[in-house]
């Protein structure tokens, strides 16, 4: 008699001989999605974007500028408003005036922030949803970059 583990096993075996007849490109741009949409659905839960994932990563060394922001991140400074305000209103930063330039609003990561960040981190890293299921994390990362740097044009919106 088979159980419940079978059937699963089964349609992995199916799904794995269907994905091995794809081309590479297919299959990176198959796997972004997938995981994009499983890290939406953590992210959520830290009332995060991956738009404000991204600030978050750049605001560790310290507090920026909205324009260093948007020039980090490679977006307009419209944009980048919009992602702050998110951000702030979410507890995840704190703006204050610049004490050097009044015109200037400086954006800090807060306590709550460092620690979805952190867990963003640990999440795509061991979940076998995310990047856990790849062997060799570490390794698997430099190819990525290896990659994105041989192919990126500088106008390209990374």
């Amino acid at each position: 008699m088979e159980g419940p583990g079978d059937e699963v096993a089964r349609g992995a075996e199916r799904v794995r001989a269907d994905v091995d007849s794809w081309p590479t490109g297919r299959l990176l741009s198959v796997a972004a999605r997938m995981v994009e949409s499983r890290f939406d659905r953590f992210l959520a839960g830290w009332d995060l974007t991956h738009a404000g994932l991204i600030v978050l990563h750049h605001l560790v060394g310290g507090p920026l500028s909205q324009r260093e922001l948007a020039h980090l991140c490679r977006v307009t400074d419209q944009t980048m408003s919009r992602t702050i305000e998110r951000l702030a209103r979410t507890g995840h930063v704190d703006r204050t005036a610049d004490g050097r330039d009044r015109r200037r609003t400086l954006v800090e990561i807060t306590t709550a922030g460092m620690d979805a960040l952190t867990a963003a981190r640990l999440e795509e890293r061991r979940s076998e949803q995310l990047l856990g299921a790849v062997d060799d994390y570490d390794h698997f990362r430099h190819q990525l970059i290896t990659l994105i740097t041989a192919v990126a044009e500088p106008d390209d919106q990374l």
